[in-house]
């Protein structure tokens, strides 16, 4: 599993405990400190907005997940990176956010039906949505669960 922009590593901490394999990436991975000693952890400390390649081209994942992150040039790098049977998991902000806060950047703000376009074709959508939130903070989101079939 790769939980990408993975932060203070909630889900890399679920799916630790359920027994799978995860990869963690994030620029800080001081929140994952407590985890250092986990045999089934690779932490991977870079920035994924330098300019330098996707460190892990090529390899592929049971599950991808991505959650309050967007870098579009790795949106087509992380369908490819899901396995036959396997799993993308992103949720992030959309258009509309910017009247609640941050972020209002667009480069940061899905636009409508983004994530429906990059899985067209590649993967099986699963469940999608694009909704406005009230908890845990008012917010405008896409979420996408989509299948790599074998």
């Amino acid at each position: 599993m790769l939980d990408l922009a993975c932060g203070g590593g909630r889900h890399v901490r679920l799916f630790l405990a359920r027994g799978h394999a995860v990869t963690a990436v994030d620029k800080d991975l001081s929140g994952l400190s407590d985890l250092r000693q986990a045999t089934a952890l690779e932490m991977l400390e870079i920035d994924l907005e330098d300019g330098r390649p996707f460190p892990l081209a090529g390899r592929h994942f049971a599950a991808v997940v991505v959650t309050n992150y967007l870098h579009r040039p790795l949106l087509p790098t992380l369908v490819e990176a899901v396995s036959p049977g396997g799993l993308l998991l992103y949720e992030t902000f959309t258009a509309g956010n910017e009247r609640f806060g941050r972020p209002s950047n667009p480069d940061f703000l899905l636009e409508p039906g983004e994530l429906l376009r990059i899985a067209r074709g590649r993967l099986r959508v699963l469940s999608y949505e694009d909704l406005e939130v009230t908890a845990p903070k008012p917010a405008c989101i896409q979420r996408i669960a989509a299948l790599r079939e074998v």
